[in-house]
């Protein structure tokens, strides 16, 4: 069988390192924060660094205890070593996903062999969901780890019986409660439970070192939550943190009945088949996933070709059941694009395998045998190819189109309608593009058009000589430069998806007892808290900010109508950030007169 010698091996999985580094780490320094949940979370690592609180969280200076610490505290210490920039908001999830590779190349390293541990951290890096999902602040990434490191722990611990292993495993389980909360239990949890039923190995129960295992997972876990209910037991209407924090925010949350109601639930068609975009192009290979499935199934049922348990046996099955927990369970949750992200992992590592046990059997064997791993792989990438070129044809035909079009620096001007439906999806925005667009992305869709229209052509071509290994190599390579492409385009989305561009125009205007208010929820202009590092006022009912708010303590910046009016009538100078569906509504409320700045449809305007 031809497998990677041990310096060939060397040098890919230096290359998987450097495309880690190239293509996360350039995208951590722009663009600037987008509003909402990106900068949200960031002012409050901002407010936990500054006032050296890492137990309550705060917002706006409103208690915000809805998340989990870990990613907070990250950012927080980044924000003490680097400064707080864009740069120390994204370093920790850029930092998981270098780690995260070396733990999938280690991991099959030590179950399926050289090529697997290449294609594990190469699929993982290279695939559309990891990278779209690290560009805003969400802890998936850093859970995704935590996750990957307690079941590997898990199973290499079945498989050489070391102490530190096992504690491994309940540190990190400890960890990515940490990180997520309870759903990371469940994650980690029932897939051990699944699987020591249906290998068998229950019966070596006595050597999971429960006792002294949950003792160090409680040590870990257990202080910051005993504090932060402490901290923060008198909230509104006799509810404190252990409510808010476990029932409305994870139960009540996966009951669609969270309080307030701000999250969609995707249709079940659209949930499962986007999955096909978040693992694109390695997606395209579940066909051989499927084939392999059926292959191991058949196997396990004949009992003359039962085997016993090895690492590579334990991994298949650990995986398979591990992304079909995580998938079936946010299949019956409200949810977010990006709350399978665990299952991300697990499904790359079984693809990689497949594809390089398909590349190795017909590397062995002659074409004329008919081998069917070549077979399934040049008919994958002739289908990767052409859905390339279909994509291809359809970003020239949007660049002919605006070929007499002037460039648009601002793209928010061709996608902003007075009839805009505020979307709790996050990547809801990618659903407006419209023709006009392209004139305004005109670079990062050419790089598109480069990278799909050569690339997996070039890969058909040699997986057709034969040469599997340069063709995988070709794909991904073709995906580092459409991702580069995304993150040129997120750029270009920056003044449509946050407000920087209209805070550095504001900054320079403000004295320290002026008034900056947004109109609405506070979602539509959190870059506002993290850029201006002051007290924001708010216009109406809240949602990130409700819960905090009915503290004795909490500041009194949530104003009505009335409050608004009135202190835009007074001699106080007043800024008012307003969204473009909000626009009228101002307008005949305050009937400004001045506008400070306006981009992407949104607009601010003074009284004075």
């Amino acid at each position: 069988m031809n497998v990677l010698k041990s310096s060939s091996l060397r040098w890919a999985w230096i290359a998987v390192l450097l495309v880690v580094v190239g293509l996360y780490g350039s995208s951590t320094f722009a663009p600037p924060l987008q509003d909402d949940v990106d900068s949200m979370h960031a002012e409050v690592s901002r407010q936990m660094a500054v006032r050296g609180d890492y137990v309550t969280s705060y917002v706006n200076g409103y208690r915000y205890l809805e998340k989990a610490p870990v990613l907070y505290w990250l950012v927080a210490i980044c924000f003490q070593v680097f400064g707080v920039n864009e740069f120390s908001v994204r370093f920790p999830n850029a930092l998981a996903i270098l780690l995260l590779a070396a733990l999938a190349m280690r991991w099959g390293w030590r179950a399926f062999g050289n090529r697997t541990s290449v294609y594990a951290g190469l699929f993982l890096v290279s695939a559309v969901g990891p990278y779209l999902f690290t560009r805003i602040m969400i802890p998936e990434a850093i859970l995704s780890l935590f996750i990957t490191g307690a079941l590997y722990c898990f199973l290499t611990a079945l498989e050489d019986g070391k102490a530190w292993r096992w504690y491994g495993a309940y540190l990190c389980m400890a960890l990515a409660l940490l990180t997520k909360g309870l759903m990371s239990l469940v994650v980690i949890g029932f897939p051990v439970l699944i699987y020591l039923g249906v290998s068998g190995e229950w019966r070596r129960w006595r050597e999971l070192r429960l006792v002294s295992g949950l003792l160090l997972f409680f040590a870990v876990a257990a202080p910051w939550h005993v504090l932060a209910a402490i901290r923060n037991a008198n909230g509104p209407d006799g509810h404190g943190f252990l409510w808010f924090y476990f029932m409305n925010e994870q139960f009540l949350r996966f009951l669609g009945k969270r309080i307030p109601h701000d999250y969609n639930k995707q249709y079940p068609s659209l949930f499962w088949g986007l999955h096909l975009v978040w693992l694109f192009p390695w997606s395209m290979y579940l066909p051989l996933a499927v084939r392999r499935l059926l292959a191991w199934w058949n196997e396990r049922r004949s009992r003359t070709a039962a085997k016993a348990l090895n690492f590579r046996r334990r991994s298949e099955l650990m995986c398979f059941v591990w992304a079909t927990v995580t998938l079936l369970f946010f299949s019956f949750s409200t949810n977010q694009e990006y709350y399978t992200y665990p299952a991300y992992m697990p499904i790359l590592m079984l693809l990689a395998m497949v594809v390089a046990e398909a590349e190795e059997s017909s590397e062995a064997a002659p074409r004329e045998a008919g081998s069917g791993g070549r077979r399934w792989l040049v008919a994958t990438s002739a289908a990767l190819a052409v859905f390339s070129l279909i994509i291809t044809a359809i970003l020239a035909a949007g660049l002919w189109s605006s070929r007499h079009l002037p460039y648009e620096p601002d793209i928010g001007k061709v996608l902003a309608k007075p009839d805009f439906q505020a979307t709790t999806l996050s990547m809801g925005h990618m659903l407006e593009l419209t023709g006009e667009s392209f004139a305004a992305l005109r670079l990062p869709t050419v790089l598109a058009v480069i990278a799909l229209g050569i690339g997996p052509v070039l890969a058909l071509l040699l997986r057709w000589r034969g040469r599997h290994f340069a063709a995988t190599w070709a794909t991904a390579a073709t995906m580092v430069l459409f991702l580069l492409a995304a993150h040129n385009a997120l750029c270009r989305f920056d003044p449509y998806l946050g407000s920087s561009t209209m805070i550095s125009r504001l900054a320079p205007m403000l004295e320290a007892d002026d008034h900056v208010v947004i109109y609405g929820d506070e979602s539509f202009g959190t870059t506002l808290l993290f850029y201006l590092q002051r007290p924001i006022q708010v216009v109406g009912q809240q949602t990130s900010l409700r819960f905090g708010s009915g503290y004795p303590d909490a500041p009194d910046l949530i104003l009505t109508k009335e409050r608004l009016l009135e202190e835009w009538n007074s001699p106080q100078e007043v800024y008012v950030l307003v969204p473009q569906h909000k626009r009228a509504e101002v307008m005949a409320l305050l009937n400004p007169s001045q506008i400070v700045v306006e981009s992407s449809g949104k607009v601010i305007f003074r009284n004075h």
